[in-house]
């Protein structure tokens, strides 16, 4: 995610702490969390995906996904 969308989204939550926000700003803030939410779960299966356990023989596995 861009750092602009990121710092809208912490203006947005400023804001909110001030006063109420409008329903346009209270939309923009969601969708801009939903945003970052996808980013953040892409990124992180991307690490696992990628990651392998060592075992004690040596032999590397990858991590199997949960049901």
């Amino acid at each position: 995610m861009e750092k602009a969308k990121m710092d809208r989204i912490s203006e947005l939550t400023a804001i909110s702490r001030v006063r109420e926000l409008t329903e346009a700003e209270q939309a923009e803030r969601k969708a801009l969390r939903e945003e970052y939410i996808a980013g953040w779960r892409r990124s992180t299966l991307d690490v696992l995906e990628n990651t392998y356990i060592v075992g004690p023989d040596g032999k590397k596995r990858k991590l199997n996904k949960k049901k």
